[in-house]
């Protein structure tokens, strides 16, 4: 097989869509995981060949219902847009390029450009503050760092489909100071009883969230997580998550009847 022939049936693989047969035949779950359903295409656009192949690969054996074009520049879209369908929203991987390089603004601007309102969602290994914010001021409709997984990727591309923005929850924590806390009413219920991170867990806990949601949201590790519970456990003198759940209640609901 020559090089063009092989080059040619990688790109028709990016590009396929799976039936819900082909993903089944794979042992792929891919019903329990949030996708980008409807027609239209998604750009994934990243200059490195290997990178972007993979990276579109993954999203389409996660179940993303949609045909997806993996190509290294707005020139490379160009000569083959007509063959496909409208871009619906487009995945730019920075790898580990700086927001604040010279040529960056360049690109973003030229994207905005071409493709007017299509969201545009930033990949990228970096995700302290200043780029996660910078490249929200080029117009990139959501921020996904590098160290998430393909499931995240699906539902952040959904949410500026829908017309949302999606960050980080390490970026909206990194903003907490600059929020300024409302004045206190009295003594919190759960003051001097666990620690700031143990009382993230605890307020999780109170409303039903599952371990990986925690996890996720607080930017931990899941057996972080677990440690703290068993903590949050033996202060309580609890058994199970149930009994967790019962005692917190009431103790929040004493420190409700004092104020």
């Amino acid at each position: 097989m020559d090089s063009a022939a092989s080059v040619h049936e990688a790109s028709a693989f990016v590009r396929r869509v799976p039936t819900p047969k082909d993903v089944s035949q794979r042992g792929r779950e891919s019903s329990a995981v949030p996708t980008a359903a409807g027609d239209g295409c998604l750009l994934v656009l990243d200059g490195r060949v290997l990178d972007r192949e993979c990276l579109a690969k993954a999203l389409i054996s996660r179940g993303i219902q949609k045909e997806v074009l993996a190509v290294g520049s707005i020139d490379e879209w160009k000569k083959e847009k007509d063959v496909h369908p409208p871009i619906q929203a487009i995945l730019f991987n920075v790898g580990g390029r700086r927001a604040d390089d010279e040529t960056m603004g360049a690109e973003m601007e030229r994207l905005m450009s071409e493709m007017g309102s299509i969201p545009i969602v930033v990949l990228s290994d970096n995700d302290d503050l200043p780029q996660v914010l910078k490249m929200l001021e080029y117009g990139a409709r959501g921020f996904i760092p590098s160290s998430v997984g393909v499931a995240v990727c699906i539902e952040a591309l959904s949410l500026a489909m829908a017309g949302g923005i999606f960050v980080p929850a390490s970026t909206i924590q990194a903003m907490s100071h600059l929020v300024p806390e409302p004045p206190s009413t009295g003594r919190r219920p759960l003051s001097g009883m666990f620690t700031p991170r143990q009382e993230a867990v605890v307020e999780a806990l109170r409303r039903g969230k599952a371990n990986k949601i925690i996890a996720y949201e607080l930017n931990l590790r899941e057996s972080t997580v677990k440690v703290h519970i068993r903590n949050i456990m033996k202060k309580l003198k609890a058994t199970n998550r149930t009994e967790v759940a019962y005692k917190l209640n009431d103790i929040f609901a004493d420190g409700r009847q004092r104020h």
